[in-house]
């Protein structure tokens, strides 16, 4: 079993609560838009796989790559920033689920939360929302879930507050 602390948007602010939210998770995973100074505290905290978004600079570009394909447990996982969601996936998404599709698509940039499951693909994708102060959104999110063996379970939405 692997619990999963799920964030994205940073946009350089890390709000301390993170760190008692994820205080039981095995790992943190950043699905891009770190910021600066946001991946020496999570690296610090927990083991930390993450993507680059658009806003990051070469520093993070340099230590994360664009996609990022894995499997925890037996779920395979690809998170890339900018992905889009079930129905309008980016077409580079798109091309490699028509030939390998994920049990797991994670994705950030839109600053909107979404979990949802695409009937078409068998997979769940998840978006944590920003968990920064920069965006549109109005409320920081993050999400917290399981994954033990194949099953995804014990999702938690977690609000951190107003932007």
């Amino acid at each position: 079993m692997t619990r999963i602390g799920l964030i994205s948007d940073t946009h350089g602010f890390l709000d301390e609560s993170v760190f008692t939210h994820f205080s039981n998770c095995d790992e943190v995973w950043h699905a891009g838009d770190f910021g600066p100074d946001v991946v020496a505290s999570l690296q610090a905290f927990k083991p930390l796989k993450g993507v680059y978004g658009n806003i990051d600079g070469y520093d993070i570009c340099s230590e994360f790559p664009e996609r990022l394909r894995w499997k925890c447990e037996d779920v395979e996982v690809l998170m890339t920033h900018i992905g889009g969601y079930p129905g309008r996936y980016a077409s580079v998404v798109k091309k490699e689920f028509l030939t390998n599709p994920p049990q797991l698509f994670i994705s950030g940039h839109s600053h909107i939360l979404k979990v949802m499951y695409d009937e078409q693909y068998k997979c769940l994708h998840m978006n944590p929302g920003a968990a920064g102060k920069q965006g549109w959104h109005k409320v920081r999110t993050l999400i917290r879930f399981v994954i033990d063996g194949r099953q995804m379970k014990d999702c938690e939405v977690i609000e951190l507050g107003k932007r």
